[in-house]
């Protein structure tokens, strides 16, 4: 079982930039297929990005392509979210999510992890 903690919101202007983690704890980390998701008020929660667990595949929404990047480290336990050229559209609360093995594959799904941080707020201003 992992415990995920999110941290780095924060409120930004459009154009700006925030460095998300999400810290884990347990050690199986390396093992655990990771994800980005966020969601607004009121509305889905929204696949962002994911990454297998040796972090030689990563996955994006058509949204935040080329903006976002996803990474981890390992030995650190620990993975990351970089945002650049943020938009007000990206507001939302942001959640890292576990999808340790046996893994369900469908990384664009919210209903694949296994387990949740509790969130971290990032709005973007106009």
């Amino acid at each position: 079982q992992v415990q995920l903690v999110e941290s780095g919101g924060g409120l930004v202007q459009a154009g700006g930039s925030l460095r998300l983690s999400c810290a884990a704890s347990g050690r199986t980390f390396s093992t655990y297929i990771m994800g980005w998701f966020r969601q607004a008020p009121g509305k889905e929660r929204e696949f962002v990005a994911s990454i297998t667990s040796s972090g030689r595949t990563t996955n994006y929404a058509e949204s935040v392509k080329g903006r976002f990047t996803i990474s981890r480290d390992n030995a650190k336990n620990t993975v990351y979210l970089q945002m650049n050229s943020l938009k007000p559209e990206d507001t939302a609360a942001y959640y890292c999510a576990a999808d340790g093995p046996p893994y369900d594959g469908r990384t664009t799904r919210a209903y694949a992890y296994d387990y949740w941080g509790q969130g971290t707020q990032v709005t973007v201003s106009s």
